[in-house]
């Protein structure tokens, strides 16, 4: 079961600029991933497979954080030399 979302974007926001306003749309809705959920649910998946799924989409989020810390410090490094 998940979560209901409601993706707002108002005009006020993006000072009256339409495409502005439709980018800003489409990130939200990427990031609550309301199009994955959809194309998930589209055909049935054994629960062994959804959580083989999620468990490797963890370890590539994992991956991506421990790059990024990485990254971070060889810059700082780089800046302290």
């Amino acid at each position: 079961m998940s979560k209901k979302t409601n993706v707002i974007v108002r005009a006020k926001e993006c000072r009256g600029n339409h495409e502005k306003m439709i980018r800003r749309f489409m990130k939200k809705v990427k990031k609550e991933r309301i199009i994955e959920q959809i194309k998930d649910r589209r055909f049935y998946e054994k629960p062994s497979v959804a959580r083989k799924k999620k468990r490797i989409r963890a370890r590539r989020a994992r991956l991506r954080e421990q790059l990024k810390k990485q990254r971070a410090i060889q810059r700082r490094n780089r800046r302290n030399k």
